[in-house]
């Protein structure tokens, strides 16, 4: 795994977290919001709880099955949306937090992914990029519905407005989706501070320069996104899969 995170052009603080565990097979990415201080607490809470959950169960079952690896995901991210719900209610400082989230959990050779919000999981095979979420956003939904268009000027104003996120509704449910790997797999993790700023044929270009080199690759996207503008807060995650775990 590899990873990078910058605060990016434009914004004055970092509020995405990132929680890596190779030896587990555990990647999470978080990005929030919420005002000065109180985002990156979300996230903070979310990315260390979740991992840390799934490490515990991994530990005790090397070889979980994707089932019930998806089961625990989905519990450790309903118990890091309470705890950052509850944080938010009792605190002042912290009112009206959230995060977005991505994770991906790996056991054999299958990814069990969850998400919340616009974060992504894009999968690279064989020199070629897909994305494995659907963005949580109303931009999304108006796309879906055929009211706009990715780049049209009337998505800007929605960019941005997440419909589904942790630490925001007590009853948040995550998406959860597995996805066999094929030897030789990469798997993207990364905030919109990579994607709006970054096109998909720009991102596969970029990791295909950078086969094989998921460090480089890593800060090679964010220095790119920052180039582009850098409106945002940028992280990445890269998972290489080269033999089940």
């Amino acid at each position: 795994m590899a990873s990078a995170t910058d605060m990016g052009r434009v914004r004055e603080h970092n509020e995405d977290a990132l929680a890596c565990d190779a030896w587990a097979g555990i990647a999470v990415l978080a990005d929030g919001m919420g005002g000065y201080a109180a985002g990156e607490v979300a996230s903070g809470v979310a990315a260390a709880q979740i991992a840390a959950d799934l490490a515990r169960v991994k530990s005790d079952y090397p070889r979980i099955d994707p089932r019930d690896l998806a089961q625990a995901l989905r519990d450790a991210v309903l118990r890091a949306n309470h705890q950052i719900y509850r944080i938010a209610h009792r605190d002042a400082r912290y009112a009206g937090m959230g995060t977005t989230l991505v994770a991906a959990a790996l056991t054999g050779s299958v990814a069990v992914l969850a998400h919340a919000g616009d974060s992504r999981v894009y999968l690279m095979r064989q020199r070629r990029l897909a994305q494995l979420t659907r963005d949580h956003s109303l931009l999304q939904e108006q796309i879906d519905m055929g009211l706009v268009r990715a780049g049209d000027p009337a998505a800007h104003a929605v960019r941005n407005l997440v419909t589904r996120a942790l630490g925001v509704d007590p009853t948040m449910e995550p998406e959860i989706a597995s996805h066999p790997l094929l030897p030789g797999d990469l798997l993207l993790l990364c905030s919109d501070g990579l994607s709006d700023m970054l096109d998909d044929a720009r991102i596969e270009a970029l990791l295909n320069e950078y086969s094989g080199a998921a460090e480089a690759a890593a800060r090679r996207l964010v220095h790119e996104a920052n180039l582009a503008g850098g409106r945002d807060n940028i992280s990445v995650i890269l998972v290489q899969f080269n033999h089940a775990l």
